[in-house]
């Protein structure tokens, strides 16, 4: 169920109004949640339901049996458990073909017979998501900063369907305190909660899918009939799209869940500001790169093992975090290309005899230099090949001087557009949501449709998935 759909406002309605009107029953509404979560999910497949009831089952048992384990070797013995089951699945189902085609193709590069037989399996939409945020619950509870929930919490935690599918990866230490509390309507900041709604269409429909059916999509299925100008717009574009795109998901995910009373933590901070590659994603992705930080990096040592090592902790942690965002050597090389770029960047701080002067000059080419090394590597992001990457980047350099009649004006305008609004101050933000929220509630209601139907006018038809469905 996509959310900028008729289908999701229907759902939606109801909900929203069930879910206020059972808030005073603690324990009914937690069952309707659970119910109508599951309703959300399984509107795509049914079948996956029972996906997201095993991880809810394995994972309260485990989280259950360390809360009671004393810290010796069987509690450890249980996080270990705990991990490899969630380990298991995902990897089973988003890394199983990956891994076998790799092995079948050593044995074919070093000349040996034989080979392991490849089950066509689908991926489960959001299996990354819900699985990162079993993790966290489980290790948050073998390090004694989360207690055990309750299971009819946890269940609702878990499958809560605002972030279910495409995040932000919400931890239990943020999310299950909430459903204790009391939540009142008259408290909820609405004003927040339709801009952020508002602009997720926006950029989701106006931008993202519209970059993607007019230039993105033919350039990366067929980089060899364009030229170098209109490869590198296409690189531009696909920046833009897939920012709009995917922090419209989180924009409205956070939208949907203040209008239910609860609070998300934010997942985009303008990226494209940034003036280094540790800056980048300190702002992009943020519950995706804390997680990383606090579950992967840390436990591996972090920086407190010296130089080396801690640069090894940085690669590694890229490396996964790359694999982690799609079953393919591509990602594995986005990844490391920005493991390469975060240890050169440490390199540099370590050597430095002196601090870097501030000034506009130096932060305006800091940015133009971070902004085109994370484009150069959302080119193996995008493409559907290592081959398609190599042919983009091959003519990127080497076909200039031919014609650019892929490349629009629209175009032009939803890139500049896409990166010039990410220079918008935050309070610059605050000051017209503080002004929209002391309109009476009849003119609030007429400029959410006047912004409704201009995004509908602007809009390409259909609704494309979002990008995240399938990591």
């Amino acid at each position: 169920m996509l959310f900028p759909t008729i289908t999701f406002a229907t759902f939606f309605v109801v909900v929203f109004v069930a879910s206020w009107f059972l808030m005073p029953f603690p324990k009914r509404w937690r069952w309707f949640m659970l119910a109508a979560s599951y309703s959300f999910y399984g509107f795509w497949n049914w079948r996956f339901v029972g996906l997201i009831v095993v991880s809810t089952l394995a994972n309260q048992f485990f989280a259950v049996r360390i809360q009671r384990t004393g810290p010796d070797r069987r509690r450890r013995a249980l996080i270990a458990g705990a991990v490899a089951v969630n380990l298991g699945l995902l990897g089973y189902f988003k890394y199983y073909g990956f891994f076998i085609e790799s092995f079948n193709s050593t044995l074919e590069a070093l000349g040996l017979e034989g080979s392991l037989p490849l089950i066509q399996i689908t991926l489960p939409v959001g299996i990354s998501f819900f699985t990162f945020q079993a993790l966290s619950y489980v290790i948050d509870i073998y390090r004694r900063k989360l207690s055990a929930a309750p299971p009819l919490d946890f269940a609702v935690y878990l499958a809560f369907f605002p972030q279910l599918v495409a995040g932000p990866i919400v931890r239990g230490t943020e999310l299950l305190p909430q459903f204790k509390g009391r939540r009142d309507p008259r408290r909820i900041d609405a004003a927040r909660a339709f801009y952020l709604i508002a602009i997720g269409l926006a950029k989701k429909v106006v931008i993202a899918d519209f970059l993607a059916s007019s230039l993105v999509d033919a350039v990366f299925a067929s980089p060899g009939r364009y030229g170098s100008l209109e490869i590198l717009m296409a690189v531009y574009a696909y920046s833009v799209q897939i920012y709009a795109d995917f922090s419209a998901y989180s924009d409205i995910a956070i939208g949907v869940a203040l209008l239910l009373g609860f609070r998300f933590p934010d997942n985009f901070n303008a990226p494209y500001t940034a003036v280094s590659i540790q800056d980048f994603w300190r702002r992009w992705h943020m519950t995706l790169s804390r997680w990383l930080r606090d579950y992967l990096y840390i436990p591996l040592g972090g920086d407190r093992g010296g130089r080396w090592l801690t640069r090894r902790n940085l690669m590694l942690t890229m490396l996964l975090g790359g694999l982690w965002h799609g079953a393919a050597w591509r990602f594995v090389i986005w990844g490391g290309l920005h493991g390469v770029w975060l240890v050169w960047e440490r390199y540099q701080r370590e050597t430095r005899t002196s601090p870097v002067a501030a000034t506009p000059g130096s932060r305006f080419r800091r940015r133009l230099v971070t902004f085109h090394l994370v484009s150069f590597a959302w080119i193996f992001f995008r493409a559907s090949s290592l081959s398609t990457a190599w042919e983009m980047i091959r003519r990127l350099f080497t076909e200039w001087g031919g014609g650019a009649d892929a490349i629009t004006v629209p175009i032009v305008l939803a890139v500049a557009v896409g990166i010039g609004a990410q220079y918008v101050t935050r309070p610059a933000v605050d000051r017209v949501l503080a002004g929209f929220s002391r309109l009476a509630p009849a003119v609030q209601g007429g400029v959410l449709a006047v912004s409704l139907l201009a995004i509908d006018t602007l809009a390409n038809e259909g609704v494309a998935a979002f990008i995240y469905f399938q990591f």
